[in-house]
């Protein structure tokens, strides 16, 4: 079985050292990165499967990381951060990650984050269920995780996909952000639900040809979301 590689990019050389050691332990074949501008180079010279990206970092933030990775990538990608506030949480995640954790950490919820994510972004075993919902021009692989609009690829993150196929599972119902919550993050999020109307809109800006007229994913305004096709 080939080792999942992950980028670990952090400033703090005793963090660098003790993750290193300690995902290395489990398994896990690690490259790091002391400021922003490396971990862009080492991440275009080495295919990676996770990213652990802290926010602050000298030459280039972390932020600015992330939405470069985003151009070109799906990877998945956990913010890390020594700040608390909400919104700086929210920025994170705005700009493409697919979650966050604050310094300092208890590294067995580092490890516990990081095996869920890559269980969620793996493609499924041969022999699941392999068939393809489609939605008029919009089609959505279960086995690849992959989506294409008018038969052009869609780049959806592990938690945009999970979104979406919560939804299109469950054609018109209405989701609260709660339910969606407990239903996509489960327990690895501690944070508010705002991260829901981030990710729905960053959704649609990826799947709706006009976000601003949505198609597929609608608003049930003081209740939540829910995905439907008006030609039903």
């Amino acid at each position: 079985m080939v080792a999942k590689r992950i980028l670990l990019v952090d400033d703090e050389p005793i963090l660098i050292k003790g993750l290193k050691f300690t995902l290395e332990q489990d398994g896990y074949e690690i490259l790091t990165a002391a400021d922003g501008e490396e971990a862009l180079r080492v991440f275009s010279e080495n295919p990676v499967d996770l990213v652990l990206l802290d926010v602050m970092l000298p030459k280039m933030d972390g932020v600015v990381v992330c939405q470069r990775i985003r151009e070109t990538s799906n990877v998945p990608i956990i913010m890390l951060t020594a700040k608390g506030e909400d919104m700086d949480k929210i920025l994170g995640l705005e700009y493409g990650a697919d979650d966050y954790m604050t310094k300092p950490f208890n590294i067995l919820e580092v490890k516990a984050r990081i095996k869920t994510i890559l269980r969620r972004s793996a493609p499924a075993a041969a022999g699941e269920d392999s068939k393809v919902v489609r939605v008029r021009d919009l089609a959505v692989n279960s086995v690849n995780r992959s989506v294409t609009l008018d038969g052009k690829d869609i780049r959806l993150t592990a938690k945009e996909f999970d979104l979406l196929s919560l939804f299109i599972s469950n054609r018109g119902r209405v989701f609260s952000r709660e339910e969606m919550l407990d239903a996509v993050w489960k327990n690895d999020y501690a944070g508010d639900e705002r991260t829901v109307d981030v990710h729905i809109r960053r959704l649609r800006e990826k799947v709706e040809r006009n976000p601003t007229q949505p198609e597929f994913i609608f608003t049930k305004w003081g209740v939540g979301y829910y995905f439907t096709d008006r030609d039903d």
